[in-house]
């Protein structure tokens, strides 16, 4: 019986996610839009995309962010911001974390989810992992971006870890691209997310959604060679803090 009123529990904390996810786009659609119809004009979406969609759904949910800062993040700056992947909160967390305009590079997949999908493929960098002309062209991509003074954002991870993996292998996509445009890099370690709501369906619960956002490192003398080093000394601060922050 108690078995069967926690799933209950957990199908309604599902339900009422994705009711919180869509609500605001819904109320607001006409405005997103518009805004998401002129790149020059990302910088109102991005604000009306972290508070008025990702800050509602994380107190919705009922996981206040608190958020540690080795570092703070410059007005006007632009970042390569990595983080650990483990939830969809993560998003929204990251919204939550810098203030400063950044563009996602994610999934072309994640365009297939009703309504957030609509304006991800609009205001998003979409990559095709599976095709090299694809990859190529998120480059580009993020160069015009750049360029208008925004900043990236990369789970390095390139997708979820298993179950029982604290971090998986990074990728170089983001370092290589933090060195070729001369950015620093934003590590940042999310650390309860999985638990407050994962991808196993029956789980997850209400609480604290921590994050630190730790010191960044500089790319102005990395050379393209550089880039496995940094890509593993990045993932080191992560995974020792993610490891000890586990415990807490």
């Amino acid at each position: 019986m108690l078995k069967m009123i926690k799933s209950i529990g957990h199908i309604l904390y599902r339900i009422w996610f994705y009711v919180l996810v869509a609500v605001p786009i819904l109320l607001f659609f006409p405005i997103l839009l518009v805004f998401a119809s002129k790149e020059t004009w990302y910088p109102q979406f991005f604000w009306m995309a972290r508070n008025v969609w990702a800050k509602p759904i994380l107190y919705g949910m009922g996981c206040p962010p608190k958020v540690v800062y080795e570092q703070r993040l410059v007005s006007g700056q632009s970042y390569m911001l990595v983080a650990n992947h483990t939830s969809m909160l993560d998003i929204m967390l990251m919204l939550y974390v810098s203030k400063n305009p950044f563009v996602f590079v994610g999934k072309k997949e994640l365009v297939k989810i009703p309504l957030f999908g609509f304006f991800y493929k609009r205001v998003c960098i979409l990559v095709d992992r599976e095709d090299t002309r694809s990859r190529t062209g998120v480059y580009r991509r993020a160069q015009k971006r750049l360029n208008q003074g925004l900043s990236i954002c990369i789970f390095p991870e390139g997708g979820v870890p298993e179950e029982h993996i604290i971090l998986d292998k990074f990728k170089d996509g983001a370092f290589r691209m933090a060195i070729a445009h001369n950015i620093p890099v934003v590590p940042m370690t999310f650390y309860d997310n999985k638990k407050r709501f994962s991808f196993t369906f029956f789980s997850g619960g209400p609480g604290i959604s921590r994050a630190k956002v730790h010191e960044f490192f500089e790319t102005g003398i990395l050379a393209q060679s550089d880039t496995s080093t940094l890509r593993e000394e990045v993932r080191e601060v992560i995974l020792s803090d993610l490891t000890l922050g586990l415990r807490t």
